[in-house]
């Protein structure tokens, strides 16, 4: 698991904790994306007999309508068809409510979950944000208010390429909330949630390549060329347009 390969080579480290929490998210995973999947029946039971009883006081009320012979007066039938206009656009509202009431709370149990993955990416950038292979090198002076930075050149590759899995396993697990509920909101918000990953991952890329550079530079050279570093970076994929993804491994 990445949390325990965290912890070995980093133990304490505040990357540690947020694998940890991510793996926590992870185990939950499966089953909310089955709770988004899974129909619900009971809310279905009651939204039909509400529509039930709708459409039957609907019918008794037609049914005890008595017409007489002045309706077809102007004024009287434009009363009975303003009436009748806005009491239908208020029970085609209650009707449209009801019948999108179970995809409304599954989108929204769907954001909230993405929402989770979106701060969880943004906690592990700021893990990543003071890890300056130029700086650790010693190549930057440093100021007397730079923070402290003690892990060798090669350490530092383990930890840029921790944050890059960890990046690539948020996008994963997201796409997981998706894969059998195909809602446009939902899965817009698992793109941007993919962009979001990819984009920080290209930055860590970068800094390996940079790290590379240092280590060896004949091999920072090839890497440049090649779709994968030699520090084992993977290149972010691209964004998913499609609910099909597979389970992440945990």
């Amino acid at each position: 698991m990445l949390m325990l390969r965290i912890e070995e080579r980093f133990p304490g480290s505040g990357l540690r904790s947020v694998a940890e929490e991510l793996h926590h998210i992870s185990e939950d995973a499966m089953v909310r994306a089955e709770q988004i999947r899974r129909p619900d029946w009971r809310l279905r039971t009651g939204i039909a007999l509400l529509l039930v009883v709708i459409f039957s006081v609907l019918i008794e009320v037609v049914s005890s309508l008595e017409f007489h012979r002045n309706i077809f007066q102007v004024d009287q039938f434009m009363q009975l068809v303003d009436s009748s206009l806005a009491s239908m656009v208020l029970i085609g509202a209650a009707i449209a409510f009801l019948i999108t009431l179970e995809v409304r709370l599954k989108r929204g149990r769907a954001l909230k979950a993405i929402r989770e993955l979106r701060s969880l990416a943004h906690i592990v950038d700021m893990h990543q944000l003071t890890k300056d292979p130029e700086r650790v090198s010693g190549r930057c002076p440093p100021t007397i208010s730079s923070p402290k930075r003690v892990m060798p050149l090669y350490e530092l590759g383990r930890y840029l390429d921790y944050c890059s899995e960890l990046l690539s396993l948020i996008g994963k697990i997201g796409a997981l909330y998706v894969q059998d509920f195909p809602d446009t909101v939902a899965l817009e918000a698992v793109n941007q949630l993919s962009t979001l990953t990819n984009a920080l991952s290209r930055n860590i890329w970068q800094k390996i390549i940079i790290l590379e550079s240092m280590l060896d530079p004949a091999s920072a050279s090839a890497a440049r060329m090649a779709p994968n570093g030699a520090l084992g970076f993977s290149a972010p994929a691209q964004s998913v347009h499609s609910p099909d993804e597979q389970s992440p491994s945990h």
